[in-house]
């Protein structure tokens, strides 16, 4: 799963666009407890989720011509001007180029070679979020592609990407780790949009997952502050119990409660 020990190719920040960030504020703080901080005046509306004193995320308010709300999940770079040639170079685009954030790090908002919109940082002073893979936290990635292969190979030369087959009810899960470290450094996965009919909507994307104490409490939560369900609470056996949401500005997420590891 996810942890903050970062490494390339891993996801090490994640935010939000949204067109209400005072009222996205309100929700995801209901949900899991984040207070939301503005990063100051020079950062144009631009704010960290925090939970217990730890930034767990970013956010901002968009308008038009910005795209639709949606989380972008940003994958640690050494080196963001070669990464964002790189996604160049295997068809995919720049959408924002590599700029300095305040010598806090390097960013870039990149589209794989179907389209998904996704994020670069290259660490400066801040390094990523401050936790992951514990409840009120991103702890899983998925993307939803049109073809695995070729996103297996985008992701493989841009970020160095290895991928790998685990038997799952009905065929095989892709899993997604960082090259060379192993299955126990997997933080997501990719999974076919034919497959996935409740996946239906604006094209690929990636889909954060963060962990839960209660699923099915934080399922409730959602439809009462006025969410969508796109899958109800559903439990797989030696992963978790999780579902798929959307706040109230369809922007798509989801949650889970993890099954503990067995050793």
């Amino acid at each position: 799963m996810l942890t903050t020990r970062f490494v390339n190719g891993a996801p090490n920040w994640i935010d939000v666009g949204s067109p209400d960030i005072d009222g996205a504020a309100s929700f995801y703080g209901t949900l899991f407890g984040w207070q939301f901080e503005s990063a100051g005046p020079d950062a144009g509306g631009y704010g960290f989720f925090q939970l217990d004193g730890r930034t767990v995320a970013g956010g901002m308010q968009t308008g038009p011509g910005q795209g639709p709300p949606a989380w972008t999940v940003y994958f640690q770079s050494e080196d963001a001007q070669a990464t964002a040639k790189a996604a160049e170079g295997a068809h995919g685009r720049v959408l924002f180029q590599p700029t300095d954030v305040m010598g806090q790090g390097h960013m870039a908002v990149l589209a794989d070679q179907a389209g998904v919109r996704f994020g670069i940082w290259q660490p400066g002073r801040t390094k990523g979020v401050d936790v992951a893979g514990e409840p009120g936290s991103l702890c899983w990635v998925e993307l939803y592609t049109p073809d695995i292969a070729a996103a297996a190979a985008f992701y493989r030369r841009v970020l160095g990407l290895e991928t790998s087959g685990v038997p799952f009810p009905g065929g095989t899960y892709t899993c997604v780790n960082p090259d060379g470290a192993g299955e126990d450094a997997m933080f997501g996965g990719m999974v076919p949009l034919a497959d996935a009919p409740d996946e239906a909507g604006p094209g690929p994307y990636w889909l954060p997952y963060f962990e839960v104490v209660d699923t099915d409490a934080v399922v409730e939560q959602v439809q009462r502050l006025g969410g969508t369900v796109r899958m109800p609470a559903t439990t797989l056996e030696g992963v978790g119990r999780m579902a798929k949401l959307a706040d109230p500005y369809g922007v798509r997420f989801a949650v889970i409660r993890s099954e503990p590891a067995q050793g």
